[in-house]
């Protein structure tokens, strides 16, 4: 994204590798100080991280921040849950989503937006190994042909 105010700080790739991403929506997520200053530094790690929703609220599991080296008693623990903020209708509109079968929510993306950490989730519905066989299939000849029209045109 190269969007003005918007810096990307870490990607889950995996995702998209597994996941059909259905729909996706930004949300706000609750931090300490000493977490967004690791963030600043991109010790994140987005992979196998997911989000859950639990009386009417909703939760980013699995998301590692790193210790801040310079921080002391405030670091808090690297996989800690973490609440997304969102608004009472999108949340609701995300429980009818989850309920149908398959559909799960996963953060694609974390980055700042105008000095604040916003995460892009994903509502998403699981690939078969031969779907993703298909995808790299897909990409591997668009590759060859791209290639083929580079050579044509020297």
């Amino acid at each position: 994204m190269a969007k003005e105010g918007i810096k990307v700080v870490a990607q889950n790739k995996k995702a998209r590798h597994d996941y059909f991403i259905e729909q996706t929506l930004e949300a706000g997520i609750v931090l300490s100080g000493t977490e967004v200053k690791s963030i600043r530094l991109g010790k994140v790690n987005l992979k196998d991280s997911y989000a859950t929703i639990e009386d009417g609220e909703v939760y980013l599991c699995g998301m590692h921040i790193s210790p801040y080296e310079q921080g002391n008693i405030f670091n808090k623990d690297p996989l800690r849950d973490r609440k997304l903020l969102l608004h009472k209708y999108e949340i609701n509109k995300l429980i009818g989503l989850t309920q149908q079968k398959g559909l799960t929510l996963i953060p694609l993306q974390l980055y700042f937006k105008r000095g604040k950490v916003k995460v892009e989730l994903a509502v998403a519905r699981g690939k078969k190994l031969y779907d993703k066989r298909r995808d790299i299939a897909e990409r591997d000849a668009m590759r060859e042909i791209d290639r083929k029209l580079k050579e044509s045109m020297r």
